[in-house]
């Protein structure tokens, strides 16, 4: 089953601590204190991941509601695997991952974007990373 890293987790929790602030310094809105409950349980374990089939409802629509404001796709317009190579320069996926790209679900794609992030090689991330910028939400 397709798992979500707890770097999303925190990362999901930081957007709805910012976007709904504690009034008293004390309580979460109701979106972090569901993923909260998640991570919680996720340090407990000593997990890196949860299965998202796992997470509660409440929880996986706040998650939802963060990676909404992620971007979709690592592409930057500059496709290598169209050239033949089996990892594309521009973004780091591999051929199957561009050519699957859309039917792959949230938790699949965060996966992905993960793997290239930790990996670090796409020119997206160093040459061309002014293009990566240029294509973030809210710009």
């Amino acid at each position: 089953m397709a798992g979500i890293h707890i770097t999303d987790i925190e990362a999901a929790i930081n957007y709805w601590r910012h976007k709904k602030p504690s009034p008293d310094g004390v309580l979460l809105a109701p979106e972090a204190r569901a993923l909260a409950d998640v991570y919680a349980l996720m340090i407990f374990r000593h997990a890196s991941e949860v299965d998202a089939a796992e997470v509660p409802s409440h929880a996986q629509a706040a998650w939802l509601a963060w990676y909404d404001t992620t971007p979709d796709t690592p592409c930057i317009a500059i496709c290598s695997t169209s050239q033949g190579d089996n990892l594309c320069k521009g973004c780091g996926r591999t051929f199957e991952e561009v050519q699957l790209w859309p039917g792959f679900d949230p938790v699949e794609k965060r996966t992905v974007w993960r793997r290239i992030t930790i990996e670090n090689n796409a020119w997206r991330f160093n040459r061309y990373a002014e293009r990566a910028a240029e294509n973030r939400p809210g710009r």
